[in-house]
């Protein structure tokens, strides 16, 4: 366990630039005195302005500091917000804390006022017993072997040791205020760290009624119904310096400086993270994340050299393409293709197919088999390895049971306030708020009816892209062709209709995807708020699923209908499938004899790609900006003071479910790059790159653009490694059926090992073989081509075409009926989905079974620590006892206070009764 200490010290923060801190020194502790003048007239003296500094996080005293500050403005409401604001910080004053207010004369804006809030010892060690928060008793003794041979290899990827490890180990039990002796306290001022302090005071300010006299069971309370109704305008914790400076008082830690200079800059993107400086002072909960986020980085490393080399077998392999050579040879100019539309597609010869058949090739070849089955054992041993890092991490940072002091202590505000009934906690033997179940019922129905209204509606849009897809193909069939994209250099020869319809249709739909999500996202909250859920873990959870059901079906729908539909259901000429029916004209599509896995890749590249462009600039640009046009009042007027609290009121909030969106950004690229990945060996090494600016933009937008987040324990990431573990079983099953259905593997496989004719295995007359045979005077009128849509070189003397299915040809007892090769195709690729699933399930559950959960030194130091508190709480009580007798002459007890140390437990207890 690591023991979180706080330094009373000061804290500073500013947001702008180091370029726009020029002033800084006038605006210090020695130089301010010229620079207040002008607020003197406003009735703040020189005097008071000259205490302060913009590295200060203490009251005017310099003693007390500052935990949590409050900010508001007056408006055309003033007198009913101000008459609630009166009350709430009475109550405030009430439970013990101080408040110090700040006049808005002396903020840069002139019209927001501050509300400094500091919690005293007192209050601290109440709420800290109240919250059975865990401090050091002792220091731990139990040696660490953490040696690893060849240790020297990670040297360059080290951070100093001051930084990794920024407290010493300690023995840690929950906090009891009756025995405070009995914990290692040294200075009552700074036992409690800033993190544990702002979690202590928010939890009252979640908790204070602003309609009545105390802190009680109202049904108005809680800083966040006041932030919702106007009545203060913000409420943060302090930042404790500017990032890119020390601070001035050297009795602060000056802990966002470490962080931004080791952490969150790009240049240390090969660094390890410093994760118990995150934790000590962000939280656990932050903390959690990162740690996960950079294992998940560190275990696509593998993934990214294996894919990397699948690609790479591809392109080496690429001259021993006999199909494509087929295709792009003297049999693919011979072979006159069926139309792939109606009316406006004509007849085309297979050799304008000859770059797609080559790319195609990079990526669906035998390495591709190897790859999916690679990827289903590494997202077994990725979730494995994750929860033994879990397990430690539980371990080292006092989370080991965590989970049930947050379901039973951490009741959610709203749900206090909402739920007026109250029945008996059998646990507790005390009344508590419920839900009754008649009301739970309804709002879930409504819950669920909602969410499937959504879900219809990216459905429906889905099938909108496909129809665009369908009419728009006539659209590009018909302009090119007489192939005017070739006379465009490099890219023209490989410009066709299928691929420019697939690469708008992505574009189209990436559009539409980011369009719903924005609104979808207000109404998840909304739904999840209706349910009110009990505790903030509940909370998330829910929120959780509902999002990642919603965001599941708008990323990978249109994956799938690529995938799993598209060329699989679209007849045969004269006996075409039409996606609304004949009337429609919108005949399915069809996949080019190259296959439809490089339509798949084409899909997958511009979402995944798209997405992840996307949400890197808009976590990073956004949030600057913003802070660049708020903090613009204080650059007019480097005369103001610019303290601490408006440096911060100027940034942005992380809010509630500022994790919850970055979870739901890595585990959609999770999909990504399990889902598909049999279509793109490269998915992971683009997964990679994006993770490594990932982390260090999160980590410099967390530090540099947002406001200090409440710090919040967690001791897993929750729901989130659920939906991991569903994915990774959905993802051997997807894979298993890219490979059998969307590729072209089996039927190569197949033609190889059974129908090649000269009995070599090779693939020489394989295109000719896997093309039936139509003839042209059978095609009806209206799927015949308009006159002029045929190319120049098509006449009266071509009398067949070709597509691609198994079927008999014309003249045939089963004419156009498949043939008895197709059902062994068919055949092929169920045995093969059976047998690949069984394989890497059973190689999973094996990996998994080996591999347990938490390590076995973890479980070994967990048990002794365990037992070390027992004994010390016993040795304490018996020294405690011994006083005890040894002051009370006239105690019951007769027996010498010197024999009890020899005695077990329950005889010393026996004795003295």
């Amino acid at each position: 366990m690591r023991r979180i200490t706080g330094k009373a010290g000061g804290d500073s923060l500013i947001e702008m630039s180091p370029t726009e801190s020029l002033n800084d020194d006038i605006n210090g502790y020695h130089q301010h005195a010229s620079s207040s003048t002008g607020s003197l007239q406003q009735g703040q003296s020189a005097i008071d302005k000259q205490q302060y500094s913009k590295d200060s996080v203490f009251f005017r005293d310099g003693l007390r500091r500052i935990d949590f500050v409050l900010s508001y403005v007056d408006d055309k409401d003033g007198e009913r917000k101000q008459e609630r604001r009166k009350v709430y910080e009475a109550n405030l004053a009430n439970v013990g804390l101080e408040l110090e207010t700040e006049d808005k004369s002396e903020s840069d804006d002139g019209k927001t006022y501050f509300v400094k809030i500091h919690a005293p010892w007192e209050v601290l060690a109440t709420y800290a017993d109240v919250l059975k928060i865990k401090v050091p008793f002792k220091v731990n003794d139990i040696p660490e072997n953490r040696e690893m041979p060849m240790n020297w290899l990670s040297t360059p990827f080290r951070l100093p040791e001051q930084i990794m490890q920024p407290e010493p180990d300690f023995f840690t039990a929950p906090f009891d205020k009756s025995k405070s002796d009995f914990f290692l306290i040294d200075n009552k001022e700074t036992f409690f760290p800033p993190s544990t302090r702002n979690r202590i005071v928010y939890y009252i300010l979640s908790r204070c009624s602003y309609l009545g006299e105390e802190c009680g069971d109202k049904d108005k309370k809680g800083i966040k119904r006041l932030l919702n109704n106007g009545t203060y305008t913000t409420a943060f914790p302090l930042h404790d310096c500017r990032y890119w400076t020390r601070s001035k008082d050297l009795n602060c830690e000056s802990e966002r400086y470490n962080l931004y200079k080791h952490w969150a800059r790009f240049l240390f993107f090969f660094k390890e993270q410093p994760l118990n400086l995150i934790r000590k002072y962000y939280g656990e909960k932050i903390g959690i994340y990162f740690a996960w986020l950079g294992f998940y980085t560190e275990m696509l490393l593998f993934a990214a050299i294996v894919g990397t080399i699948c690609f790479v077998y591809g392109v080496l392999t690429y001259d021993d393409n006999e199909w494509s050579k087929e295709i792009c040879g003297e049999i693919g100019g011979k072979i006159v293709m069926c139309p792939l539309c109606d009316k406006k597609c004509g007849y085309w010869k297979l050799n304008t197919t000859c770059n797609s058949s080559w790319q195609s090739h990079l990526f669906d070849n035998v390495g591709t088999v190897f790859f999916a089955i690679f990827m289903g054992i590494w997202v077994t041993l990725f979730l494995e390895f994750w929860k033994r890092r879990q397990a430690r991490l539980e371990y080292e940072w006092d989370l080991v049971d965590f989970e049930e002091e947050q379901q039973q202590l951490q009741l959610r505000p709203e749900y206090e306030t909402k739920c007026t009934n109250r029945k008996l906690n059998r646990i507790t033997q005390e009344m508590e708020p419920y839900l009754p179940v008649t009301s739970k019922c309804a709002r879930l129905c409504l819950s669920g009816a909602t969410v499937v209204l959504w879900i219809s509606l990216i459905i429906a849009c889905i099938i909108g892209v496909i129809a665009y897809r369908l009419a728009v193909y006539a659209a590009f069939a018909s302009i090119m062709k007489d192939s005017p994209t070739t006379n465009l250099q490099v890219v023209g020869p490989y410009i066709t209709p299928q691929l420019a319809t697939s690469v708008t249709a992505s574009c189209i739909n990436f559009v539409i995807i980011m369009i719903l999500n924005l609104m979808y996202e207000r109404v998840a909250v909304w739904i999840t708020d209706m349910e009110i859920p009990k505790t903030h873990l509940e909370y998330e959870n829910k929120l959780t699923v509902k999002m990642f059901l919603f965001q599941f079906v708008n990323y990978y729908s249109s994956c799938f209908y690529v995938a799993f539909f598209k060329g699989k259901f679209v007849g045969y000429p004269g006996n075409y499938a039409y996606m609304f029916g004949k009337w429609s004209k919108l005949r399915n599509e069809e996949c080019d004899p190259g296959g439809c896995l490089i339509e798949l890749t084409t899909q997958l590249v511009i979402v995944m790609t798209g997405k992840q462009v996307w949400g890197n600039i808009q976590e990073a640009l956004v949030p600057w900006l913003m802070n660049w046009w708020g903090s613009r009042k204080a650059r007019k007027h480097p005369e103001s003071l610019y303290s601490r609290w408006e440096q911060d009121h100027d940034l942005q909030g992380f809010g509630q479910l500022g994790l919850f969106y970055e979870y739901l950004e890595m585990v959609i690229q999770f999909g990504f790059i399990t889902l598909f990945v049999a279509s793109f060996p490269l998915a992971p090494l683009l997964a990679l790159i994006n993770n490594i600016i990932e982390v260090r933009v999160d980590a410099w937008k967390l530090t540099t653009q947002f406001r200090r987040p409440v710090a919040a324990k967690a001791h897993s990431i929750g729901a989130w490694e659920e939906i991991l573990s569903g994915i990774a079983v959905l993802s051997v099953v997807t894979n298993a059926f890219i490979v059998a259905f969307t590729s072209d593997m089996i039927p190569r496989l197949v033609y190889m090992y059974a129908y090649h004719p000269e009995g070599d295995m090779n693939m020489k007359g394989y295109i000719n073989n896997s093309l039936s045979v139509f003839n042209i005077s059978e095609i009806p009128l209206a799927n015949s081509p308009e006159e002029g849509e045929n190319p120049a070189w098509f006449n009266s003397s071509i009398t067949t075409c070709r597509y691609r299915d198994y079927r008999y040809p014309s003249g045939h007892e089963k004419q156009y009926s498949h043939t008895m090769q197709f059902w062994h195709i068919l055949a092929a690729k169920l045995a093969f989905i059976i047998i690949m699933e069984h394989v890497v399930f059973l190689v999973k559950f094996f990996v998994a079974w080996m591999i347990p959960d938490v390590p076995s030194d973890v479980r070994a130091r967990v048990k002794r620590e365990r037992y070390l508190v027992q004994e010390y709480l016993h040795n304490y009580e018996v020294e405690k006892l011994k006083i005890q007798l040894s002051q009370n002459s006239n105690s019951d007890c007769n027996c010498a206070p010197m024999i009890y140390p020899s005695l077990p437990t329950h005889e010393v207890l026996s004795e003295c009764l």
